[in-house]
This record gives structure tokens, C-alpha cells and sequence, in this order.
């Protein structure tokens, strides 16, 4: 294994070839990462029903569900015939096949770094540069990919015959919005590089920025560890839940394109937050069922611990799992950290770690989805094609229940690891 390039060394030849001619492993990074979200949107959909759709609009459907995962914007549009007037919009990131993504674009990104201590602000810049390079060519290639039009089906042969004598047979399409929707993605690219910098102990860092590394990397890896626990654990249940009472197919879509959706909102609900949302019409959430119960009411209803138990009290339990997971995540982040932080700092740093998380979760969990058909003005003529579903946070109140949970469990966990060996400390011999 090679030595990692002492502090003020300079770099191996290897090193500086990289860091010149580095468009290769940038192509094998972009595309690595966009074969990899594609690989699990297209299987989540197939699990999903999606090949079933008409027109060949599978592919184009997995296209969309990529762009969508690194927020890219998705427009809908609707015709019936001049007859009768359509409704569609939806908004909602796939976060498993985000999530992938992610991992896939992080690791070829830090792989040719390895085995540096300090790397210049100006060979990241290049490096990240040639990434972004090519990512921006692929996303535009795929935002033109994303865009189809077919029909949907009336229900029964009256209704079809009906709808075609008077020229009301729906269609829908969808496309992309490629300027926001590029931008969009290149932002979306370079959070994920950022983060993994900050995440990655062996990761190096321009001098300057050293003795942020300190506060900054163990919060960071404590936050991503903690969300991808929480991912795991709803694999695992998801899994258990398949094999036990069926559905194995719907399982699966919901591992592959929604797991992070879940377990996240899970996580906040957890800390107590509560998130606003409603359900109408053929929409629904696929797991668990009793957050579909919850939020089909006539009116707005409240997703929290509280009115979640009124329909299964085990909701309880995630107080509990909370309460571990963000121990054990300070804990991980006191252990990482220099000997000298006091255990009040690491009480700030895991608070302010948590509110950028749940402000993270908030952003990207949101739920929206909308669609309506009438002709002649009289409403619903496709018995249920009309519905409606969105689920947003109380996003104030999340972050205020972060701030506590984070002074409290940081305080903790560092408390926990005063017995651990540290970077930095020092500790005297038989001798001593």
C-alpha cells in the first residue's frame, strides 16, 4: 500500500497525471453514477408496473425518474380533445436512486485522491471541473431523453367508446424543463462532492482549510452514517415485511425508489416534528399503511407520533430507535474528533449538524402529485382518474426540535467516548 504524500511534499508523478489528465476516470465517475441510478429507477419502476406502460414509455420514464433524482424539473401535460381540459402536475425525488447516485459519484471522485494528506485548492478545482464537465453533457442528454406522450385507458368499453365519439380520450406527457433542470443537477453534483470531502477522514483538503476539518468532518460523517443506519434498517424491515406478509413486488419498488423517503420522514417524525398532507383519489402511499390512513381525510390532517399511534401505537418505538441512533451517531462523532473538544462543543456541533439534516430531509421529502380530467365542466368522467396527494413538513418546528435533541444526544455522546482513544491525545506509559 502506498504512503500517504506527506504535508508539504510534492506529489508523486502518478499523482500529478492524475491531476493533468484526468478525463478518464471523470468519464468512468459520470458514467459509473448515472448507470447506477439507472440500473435502480428502472428496476424500482418495473417493480412497479411501470412496463406496462403504453407507447413505449418505459424508457423514457426511467430518464425522467433519473433527472428527478438529482432535482431535475418534470412537467406534465394533459389533452383530452377540445371537449374536455386536464390537470397534472407532480413533484417528488426518488431518493433511493438520489441516494445511489450519490455513493456511486462520491467514491470515483475521491478514489484517485487516496493516499494524499493535502491536495491544492486548485487541482480539487480541476479535478471536480473535469466531473462536472461531463456531467453537464450527460444531463443534458438525458433531460432531452425525458419527454413522452401517451394515452390512458377510460376504464370500461362505454366509456372508451364515449370518449373517443366525442374526442375526450385522455393522454398524457411529460417532459423536461432542460435549463433548471441542468442547473439544477450541476448544484446537485456539486453538493455531493463537497460532502464527500467533508465526510471522508482520508480525503485531502487544501491547506487553508485544515483546521476546519476538526469540527466540520466528524459531524459530517456522524450525519451520513446516521441517514444511511436509517436506510438500512428500513431495508431490513422492508425485507422482513415482504417475506411475512406478502407483496414482495410493491416491496421492492418501494426499497428501490422510495426507502429514503420513508425512513427520513420516519426519523423526524422520531425528533417529534410534524409534516402536513392530504390523499385523494386513486393516489396513495404504498408503505406503511398507516400513514395512507392517516392522510386520507377530507381535510388537511397532521402526520406526528401522535396521531400516527391513534391508528398503530408501535409509532412509539421510533422515539426509542431515535434515541439510540442519534446517541450512537454522537458517539461516533466524539470518538473522530481531536481529544481537545470539550464535551459542550461537541453538544454544538451535533446540534448543528442534526438542523442541517432535518433541513435536508425537509427539502427533499417533500410530496406532491395532482391529477384531474372533467369534460363539460362536470368533474371526475373517468371514476377516479381525478386525485390528489402532497405532504410537506412543518419545517420551523422540525428544526426547533433538532436544536435540543442535538445539544442533548451530543452532550452524550461525547460523554460515552471520553473512554476512547482519540487523535490527539496522549496517553502515559508503565513509566509514566
Amino acid at each position: 500500500m502506498s504512503a500517504r504524500t506527506p504535508f508539504g511534499q510534492a506529489p508523486t508523478s502518478g499523482e500529478r497525471a492524475v491531476a493533468r489528465h484526468g478525463w478518464a476516470q471523470a468519464l468512468v465517475t459520470v458514467v459509473g453514477g448515472l448507470l447506477a441510478m439507472a440500473v435502480v429507477a428502472a428496476l424500482g419502476l418495473w417493480a412497479a408496473g411501470a412496463s406496462d406502460l403504453p407507447d413505449g414509455a418505459f424508457a423514457p420514464v426511467v430518464a425522467a425518474t433519473v433527472v428527478t433524482a438529482v432535482g431535475g424539473i418534470v412537467q406534465l401535460s394533459g389533452s383530452a380533445g377540445d371537449l374536455a381540459d386536464t390537470r397534472a402536475a407532480l413533484t417528488v425525488i426518488p431518493l433511493s436512486v438520489t441516494l445511489t447516485g450519490a455513493l456511486v459519484v462520491a467514491w470515483g471522485f475521491l478514489r484517485p485522491l487516496r493516499h494524499r494528506a493535502v491536495a491544492g485548492a486548485a487541482e480539487l478545482a480541476g479535478w471536480a471541473g473535469r466531473i462536472a464537465s461531463l456531467w453537464l453533457l450527460a444531463l443534458i442528454a438525458l433531460t432531452l431523453a425525458a419527454r413522452h406522450t401517451f394515452d390512458i385507458p377510460l376504464g370500461d368499453d362505454t366509456l372508451s367508446d364515449l370518449g373517443d365519439l366525442f374526442g375526450a380520450s385522455p393522454s398524457i406527457g411529460f417532459t423536461t424543463d432542460v435549463p433548471l433542470s441542468v442547473f439544477v443537477g450541476v448544484v446537485w453534483l456539486a453538493g455531493v462532492l463537497v460532502l464527500a470531502l467533508l465526510v471522508s477522514r482520508g480525503a485531502p483538503l487544501p491547506g487553508g482549510l485544515l483546521r476546519f476539518q476538526t469540527s466540520v468532518r466528524p459531524a459530517a460523517h456522524a450525519m451520513v452514517a446516521l441517514l444511511l443506519t436509517c436506510v438500512v434498517i428500513g431495508v431490513l424491515i422492508a425485507l422482513v415485511v415482504a417475506a411475512t406478509e406478502g407483496h414482495p413486488r410493491e416491496t421492492f419498488a418501494v426499497i428501490l425508489l422510495g426507502m429514503p423517503n420513508l425512513v427520513w420522514l420516519a426519523l423526524t417524525l422520531g425528533l417529534g416534528a410534524t409534516w402536513n398532507g392530504r390523499v385523494e383519489g386513486p393516489f396513495g402511499l404504498p408503505m406503511p399503511h398507516v400513514l395512507d390512513e392517516v392522510l386520507r381525510t377530507p381535510d388537511i390532517s397532521e402526520v406526528n407520533l401522535r396521531t400516527l399511534s391513534e391508528y398503530d401505537a408501535r409509532v412509539w418505538w421510533l422515539l426509542v430507535v431515535d434515541v439510540v441512533l442519534l446517541v450512537a451517531a454522537a458517539f461516533v462523532m466524539a470518538a473522530r474528533s481531536p481529544a481537545r473538544i470539550r464535551a459542550w462543543q461537541h453538544a454544538v456541533h451535533m446540534a448543528v449538524a442534526l438542523v442541517l439534516t432535518v433541513f435536508m430531509i425537509c427539502l427533499v421529502g417533500r410530496v406532491a402529485a395532482h391529477y384531474g380530467l372533467s369534460v363539460l365542466g362536470l368533474g371526475d368522467l373517468g371514476g377516479g382518474l381525478t386525485g390528489e396527494l402532497f405532504l410537506r413538513p412543518q419545517l420551523w418546528g422540525a428544526i426547533g426540535l433538532a436544536v435540543p435533541w442535538g445539544l442533548v444526544t451530543g452532550f452524550a455522546g461525547a460523554l460515552l467516548a471520553r473512554h476512547v482513544r482519540r487523535r490527539g491525545e496522549v496517553r502515559a506509559g508503565k513509566g509514566g
